[in-house]
């Protein structure tokens, strides 16, 4: 008989958390959602990255970094202002860790 795995039953998140890998897989799946957005948007509205980074006051790069589903380092300031552009907000908030 095969011996049952100690994961059988948990959580996705319990089993990134136990192996330590929750909180960069976290930040990089929030990203990937958020660059998605900004992409859909931007496509919706007919903005071309040129023209985006133009009106958000920043470099064609800094939008390049920010529109990286798999760069996660990006500011809140870098953020807001391309939600800004696109007539949209940020939402943000600290919930309790389960």
């Amino acid at each position: 008989m095969a011996e049952k795995s100690r994961h059988v039953g948990s959580s996705f998140d319990s089993l990134l958390e136990a192996d330590g890998t929750l909180p960069q897989v976290s930040s990089v799946a929030i990203k990937r959602v958020l660059a998605w957005q900004l992409a859909q948007e931007m496509k919706r509205r007919g903005l071309g990255k040129a023209e985006m980074a133009r009106r958000m006051r920043t470099s064609r790069s800094a939008l390049e970094r920010l529109m990286d589903p798999a760069n996660a380092s990006v500011t809140l300031n870098t953020i807001y202002r391309a939600a800004r552009v696109l007539g949209k907000r940020v939402s943000l908030k600290l919930v309790d860790a389960a």
